[in-house]
């Protein structure tokens, strides 16, 4: 297991105790029927889940958050091997599918959101809680590039702040339902402050 792999979870006790916990229960409580769960971690979304959701897929690809959130797992939880850019899952069966501070960090943002796509059923929902880049232009969008040009990804598992992920939303085709920006933390304000809660419907 990785040294930062057990960091993450550490630091993801923390904030769900420190605000985070309540952005993951509303995320979670827009779904219903099958959801797939992309980069679920160590598993701190599972128990925001209510009784309106069959079933969850719990895709991670790190092995020690893995095996973190399986112990989190309840019945109608799958805690499952995979990556964002290549879902073990079959077209069309999700009625929903959850980012929840991840495409920060994956490899391919375009990729992730053409799987969310094809997993989703006709109809179907993406649901975003999603660190961004800065909505105004300025000093703290310009750290951010900087950070993400230099450390940034190297210190936090790949992540970066400056991501434009609403305009990889839209550009995947998806269509906004909600789009509510945030910053989480307020206080301090930090580089990966400026979030997004959103809902967007599959692309027919």
């Amino acid at each position: 297991m990785s040294i930062f792999s057990r960091l993450f979870a550490a630091g993801a006790d923390l904030a769900e105790g420190r605000g985070l916990g309540k952005l993951r229960a509303k995320l979670a409580a827009g779904v219903e029927g099958v959801v797939v769960e992309v980069g679920a971690g160590a598993g701190h979304s599972l128990s925001h889940y209510g009784p309106q959701v069959s079933e969850v897929i719990a895709i991670e690809p790190d092995p020690y958050l893995r095996s973190v959130a399986a112990q989190r797992a309840t019945e109608r939880v799958r805690v499952v091997e995979g990556a964002a850019e290549n879902l073990p899952v079959a077209d069309g069966v999700a009625d929903a599918v959850v980012f929840s501070l991840v495409l920060c960090s994956v490899n391919d943002q375009a990729a992730a959101l053409a799987e969310a796509a094809r997993v989703l059923k006709p109809g179907g929902r993406l649901h975003l809680l999603e660190h961004v880049v800065s909505p105004s232009t300025g000093p703290l969008r310009s750290v951010q590039r900087a950070l993400d040009a230099t450390v940034w990804p190297r210190m936090f598992g790949g992540c970066h702040c400056a991501r434009d992920t609403v305009a990889a939303v839209v550009a995947a085709g998806f269509t906004w339902q909600v789009l509510e920006p945030r910053n989480y933390p307020e206080r301090p304000r930090l580089p990966v402050s400026p979030h997004v809660y959103a809902v967007a419907t599959r692309p027919s």
